[in-house]
């Protein structure tokens, strides 16, 4: 299963009179500059995924965004909201069995969790940057499971 991980490209900031709202949250934008590197980085992705990919994203409107660069119609999933902790979301994608080619579009800290956990054997505090791309496969070698890192796209180099 090939699983690439991109982080929802730059919001809009709250107000701070907001800023402990979730729904607020919930519905930031993508800002003018955010659009331009969900679009660089979905092109990027276009020229190196197979057209038969699952993309997935949270409920917030600036993860919809985001995918929306790559997909029409991402796949929106509530276990993926911010927040979210490491093994919540690889459960809601089915990692390692899920479809062969997943996208996921998300949030800053799980996505640094997953990637952490999954490469190293333990969650820690990886930093993705914003509309970043992480891009892991999972395979069996001699009957062991493994996870392989592919690619990390910084969108600041796109």
């Amino acid at each position: 299963m090939n699983l690439i991980l991109w982080r929802h490209a730059e919001a809009e900031d709250l107000p701070a009179a907001l800023s402990l709202s979730r729904s607020a949250d919930l519905q930031r934008p993508l800002t003018r500059r955010g659009r331009k590197q969900a679009e660089a980085s979905a092109a990027w992705l276009r020229a190196h995924l197979p057209a038969d990919r699952r993309v997935i994203c949270s409920p917030a409107l600036r993860t919809r965004e985001t995918a929306a660069a790559l997909t029409g119609e991402p796949e929106i999933m509530p276990d993926l909201a911010p927040g979210a902790d490491a093994s919540t979301v690889l459960a809601a994608i089915d990692w390692p069995q899920g479809h062969d080619n997943t996208v996921v579009v998300g949030h800053q800290p799980w996505i640094g969790l997953i990637a952490s956990l999954l490469l190293a054997g333990q969650e820690m505090n990886w930093s993705v940057k914003k509309s970043g791309i992480w891009w892991l496969s999972g395979r069996t070698r001699e009957s062991e499971a493994q996870v392989v890192l592919r690619a990390v796209i910084n969108p600041d180099l796109l």
